[in-house]
């Protein structure tokens, strides 16, 4: 192994090695820990560690890594206490997770810090954001992402190195090739000869380092994040390295050749180091016993303290109130928008206009009241969106706020989180719901749970066009929002007109939590209600109530609101109807007023019935209000059949018919 030291003092080397011993000596220690069975689980790291500390080290401490389980190395280089990170590893209150998650699955604002979760690549978007988020405050920052060799076949790496090579973002991505994905090896993950032969594919610059090589790595990176500060653009670095443990400690490494355990021992990052700089006159025996105690020493304090310290005492309100990130809103009216249109904040021009419109208006309200919003989406920006919702913004607002999108959901989202990291407000739209598929994960496992697991918010709004009627069959025209009604750490919007679409969307955006807002593509051009001008918000969780009547009460929302009030009203029916306005949460003082009153429940939903929000409501009357009912909750939803395409056949997957027969059955029970 050849050691270049180019400009380094005897000092930084000395540094350096200080930085590559200290994780190695934590490393060496959890093992002994786990074999005397204090510790449960360890992902070692041992042999890779001059990736992890090089390129710690050779970066700015306020430039955002995002590391994997196996880089210890970042951890310790950005200077986190050992008690800090055994606390967090052994699920301690005084972890960065307060015990709610363990290993590095944390970030931290203080040291630059996002942690990984448990889905491989999905913070290589994230990684996106934060760097788009520097380019927009014209930072010369640069941000590093780990991947590992398996991790790359992941979907995910494809859609955020293109994303990063389309917007030239400055993001090295740092591929750990250490020969395998678990257990299995690169033969069998991929075919090409090496990564750095994807470069091309991307538009963007590859380049190959020894990962075993502490000074390679320091001066590579050192070399590309400088020029990358001033000419903002991605990329792709591949460390080549090797795993001498388990993909953790428990699978072993029976399925890997001994004959590579001997070559890469050769090639230990920390020995060879070691033995460089004893030849060049800076480390000797006994600066390295004096070097190793220092840290062992410390460690050990560490440790010890933290095992003294009481297992989490479970705290009910505190787990509840840090599903969501609080915060007091603030109604007050926008700065001035004479620049745009000077009567929008007249009250005497409110008008009678269509629920698209209304988005559109309290989008541009938001992008002025909010100056850190970014609006992404496929199609958003000339075109104004597949429905025209953002229709005119980009003229006013200009595109590196409304930003059109590759064709890509996920890495988009997880972008979004990024920007959010770095105190962004954004909007996501989707182009149908349905297509929400393709970035799943990252809403449910990144936006829903950041808050809760590290203290920050997503601060992001998902608009979904979602919904049946208008003959787009089955992969336009599903209702998704049960999908994500299951899932702690989200709220769901989904108003029935105008008037609530644009309060609740402009509530939406005040809100520092990930709230998925979702508009009936039938309500957008086909119903119409009168619309204050100004800026106002809507309460989240406080249904609109329609009295006809108390005979029945249906509880609904979306496209089933007029469907019932149209039913109610030409049958001349007793009946109040219920707008829920808003899912997660949902107005249950309301719903138990109605059912005290009327006594005959109805819950109505265009949703497939099976596992749909109106089951889970019509339980929660059941239990709560069983004595106040004069009939069984009755039910009404879709078929649960995917939604067909021609018009008779989704008339009849649609409820409404249903609903007549069940409102009179109910009326007459």
């Amino acid at each position: 192994m050849i050691f270049k030291r180019k400009k380094l003092t005897d000092n930084q080397l000395l540094h350096l090695y200080k930085a590559l011993i200290r994780p190695r000596i934590i490393e060496e220690r959890m093992l002994v820990l786990l074999r005397q069975g204090r510790i449960g689980k360890w992902f070692s790291g041992i042999g890779q560690e001059a990736i992890s500390v090089g390129v710690t080290e050779a970066l700015n401490s306020d430039e955002y890594i995002l590391p994997l389980h196996r880089n210890l190395g970042v951890f310790t280089s950005r200077n986190i206490s050992d008690k800090k990170l055994f606390a967090q590893w052994q699920g301690k209150k005084s972890g960065f997770t307060k015990g709610r998650d363990r290993s590095f699955h944390f970030g931290t604002r203080d040291h630059h810090i996002v942690g990984m979760i448990s889905h491989l690549g999905a913070m290589l978007g994230v990684a996106n954001g934060i760097a788009l988020a520097d380019l927009l405050d014209k930072k010369s920052s640069v941000t590093l992402v780990f991947s590992g060799d398996g991790g790359a076949s992941e979907g995910d790496f494809h859609e955020a190195l293109n994303v990063a090579a389309v917007w030239q973002l400055p993001v090295i991505f740092l591929i750990e090739n250490n020969g395998y994905g678990l257990s299995t090896p690169s033969n069998e993950q991929f075919r090409c000869a090496q990564f750095i032969d994807k470069g091309i594919g991307y538009g963007m610059e590859a380049l190959q380092v020894d990962g075993n090589n502490i000074l390679d790595v320091y001066h590579t990176v050192s070399e590309i994040a400088e020029s990358m500060r001033s000419n903002p653009r991605p990329i792709l670095l591949e460390a080549i390295t090797f795993r001498m443990r388990g993909h953790e400690e428990a699978s072993g490494v029976k399925y890997v050749p001994k004959e590579l355990f001997e070559i890469w021992g050769q090639k230990d990052p920390v020995t060879n180091y070691e033995h460089y700089l004893m030849q060049q006159g800076i480390l000797n025996e006994q600066l390295i016993a004096k070097i190793r105690k220092e840290i062992l020493d410390l460690l050990n304090d560490g440790i010890e303290t933290v095992f003294l310290e009481p297992e989490v005492e479970p705290d009910l309100n505190e787990e509840m109130n840090d599903v969501f990130a609080p915060f007091n809103l603030n109604p007050n009216a926008p700065k001035s928008l004479d620049e745009f249109e000077p009567d929008l904040t007249s009250p005497e021009n409110n008008k009678e206009i269509r629920l698209i419109d209304a988005v559109n208006h309290a989008l541009e309200l938001a992008l002025i009241k909010h100056p850190n919003l970014v609006f992404m989406g496929q199609d958003i920006a000339e075109y104004g969106g597949a429905f025209k919702a953002t229709e005119g913004l980009v003229q006013k607002f200009g595109k590196e706020r409304i930003r059109n999108t590759p064709i890509t959901e996920s890495s988009i989202l997880g972008a979004a989180l990024g920007l959010a990291i770095k105190d962004k407000k954004v909007m996501v739209e989707m182009q149908f719901s349905d297509f929400v598929t393709c970035g799943f994960n990252q809403i449910v496992n990144n936006l829903a749970k950041n808050y809760y697991r590290w203290g920050v918010a997503a601060d992001v709004v998902v608009r979904m066009p979602t919904g049946a009627g208008v003959q787009a069959g089955p992969f336009h025209s599903q209702s998704t929002e049960a999908w994500f009604y299951h899932v702690p750490g989200l709220k769901i919007y989904y108003p029935s007109n105008a008037a609530d679409a644009k309060g609740l969307l402009l509530r939406a955006f005040e809100d520092p939590n990930p709230v998925l807002f979702f508009e009936h593509k039938i309500i957008y051009r086909n119903y119409q209600c009168t619309v204050p001008n100004g800026y106002y918000t809507i309460e989240e969780g406080k249904a609109a109530v329609h009295d006809f009547g108390d005979q029945a009460v249906i509880i609904t929302y979306g496209w089933a609101v007029h469907k019932a009030l149209e039913h109610i009203q030409s049958e001349k029916i007793s009946a109040t109807v219920i707008d829920l306005r808003t899912l997660l949460p949902w107005d249950k003082e309301t719903v138990m007023e109605q059912v005290k009153r009327c006594n005959k429940v109805l819950v109505l939903t265009e949703d497939t019935l099976t596992g749909s929000i109106a089951s889970d409501i019509a339980a929660w009357i059941q239990e709560n209000a069983f004595q106040h009912l004069d009939a069984p909750v009755m039910r009404v939803g879709g078929l649960d059949t995917p939604i067909p395409l021609s018009k008779t056949l989704e008339d009849q997957f649609l409820p409404w018919n249903r609903m007549k027969v069940g409102l009179e059955n109910l009326l007459n029970y």
